[in-house]
């Protein structure tokens, strides 16, 4: 009994050295620790982050940023005020040309569009055979009666010397005298038909009534022509052209005779400076527009019938100038926004004037001192609060 008590507590000795008392708590326990460390280090970072993130401890939210918006001031400059509009070209004075005498067969044309010709210029002739051989029985017929007077004068003078003898009575004076008169009305009367046979003859070349230019030609050799036939030739006289702008009743109050303008046809970029010689004095009761000729010089450019543009001058105005991209328009008509003191938005209601290439005249609804929006006003709203960034006047 004895050596078994002490075999037991040998090896009891030996369990507690290989593995004392309470080991499994002590390692659940420092496994524990070290989560807690691990976390608590975690949670200190995440806050560290937060709040280098959050701006620190005193950080608010911040208000949303304004736009910024660019802006002009206009100031007031003198604006020429032009009246645009469009229209026809056409000769000042398109003339018409015929045949003035009884026609015939038409034998040459010596003129094309586009010839200069003179006052007087020949631009077709008729066959004149018929005419040629009238005109030469007058021209006897002159000389029949021419000699058939002196033989009246002949035989009255030498019936007065007889007188005195007594051989021929006063009567036989008065019979030669008649006798005389009648023959040398009769040479009137040949030289009369004469002259007008000339005439005839002479209508048979159709010539230019004024100096100008050819526009054109409607005859040609071999056709026969009538004084009621209608044209053969039009002439634009001295080459004068014109434009026939059509403009309404508003625009026809403020223009006068004198007035520059600068016509552009169609298909060009060049522009044409004349000036108006003449104003409609009706208004057409359908369209309510009115006419206005512009008088040009000639060019080669203004084919009559050409459609153009104008822009007359009507004088010069003060007043604001501002770019397109200022202007905007809706239903209640144009306007633009301007930034007041307090740096908000506000509508201003304006009316426009002419229309350049420098920009929009505004003839009323700014003074000129004014910050507009110069542009992106259509993403603005009345009340807007933003920061406005002056731009430099052009």
């Amino acid at each position: 009994m004895k050596a078994m008590n002490v075999e037991q507590g040998y090896w009891r000795k030996r369990a507690d050295i290989v593995e004392p008392a309470g080991s499994e708590e002590t390692a659940l326990g420092g496994k524990r620790r070290r989560l807690l460390i691990i976390a608590a280090i975690v949670a200190g970072l995440a806050a560290l982050a937060f709040y280098m993130l959050a701006g620190g401890e005193d950080a608010v939210p911040q208000a949303p940023a304004l736009p910024r918006v660019t802006v002009i001031t206009p100031g007031r400059q003198a604006v020429t005020n032009l009246v645009s509009a469009t229209g026809n070209l056409a000769a000042r004075r398109d003339m018409p040309v015929g045949v003035a005498g009884e026609g015939g067969e038409v034998t040459r044309v010596l003129v094309e569009p586009g010839d200069w010709v003179a006052k007087g210029q020949v631009l077709a002739t008729i066959d004149r055979k018929v005419q040629v051989e009238q005109t030469a029985q007058m021209r006897a017929q002159v000389a029949s009666a021419q000699a058939d007077a002196r033989i009246a004068q002949n035989e009255l003078e030498r019936a007065q010397k007889l007188v005195a003898r007594g051989f021929v009575s006063q009567a036989d004076i008065d019979r030669k005298t008649a006798t005389r008169d009648a023959a040398q009305a009769r040479v009137r009367l040949a030289q009369a038909q004469y002259g007008e046979m000339q005439a005839r003859l002479g209508r048979l070349d159709v010539r230019a009534p004024e100096a100008g230019l050819v526009l054109a030609r409607m005859v040609e050799p071999g056709q026969i022509v009538t004084a009621t036939g209608g044209a053969l030739f039009r002439l634009a006289k001295g080459g004068e052209m014109e434009m026939l702008a059509a403009l309404s009743e508003s625009d026809l109050a403020r223009l006068g005779v004198g007035q520059p303008a600068m016509v552009t046809p169609v298909g060009t970029s060049t522009g044409f400076a004349g000036e108006i010689w003449q104003i409609s004095p009706i208004i057409d009761p359908q369209t309510r527009q009115g006419t206005v000729r512009i008088a040009l010089r000639y060019d080669k450019a203004l084919r009559p019938g050409g459609f153009a543009t104008a822009e007359i001058s009507s004088g010069q105005v003060q007043a604001p100038l501002l770019p397109e991209s200022a202007v905007q328009s809706d239903e209640k008509g144009n306007f633009v926004y301007i930034v007041d003191p307090e740096d908000k938005v506000v509508r201003r209601d304006v009316k426009t004037g002419s229309v350049s290439n420098k920009g929009i005249a505004i003839i009323s609804g700014l003074t000129g001192n004014e910050r507009v929006v110069y542009s992106a006003g259509a993403f603005l709203n009345p009340g807007d609060k933003v920061i406005p960034e002056l731009r430099a006047r052009p």
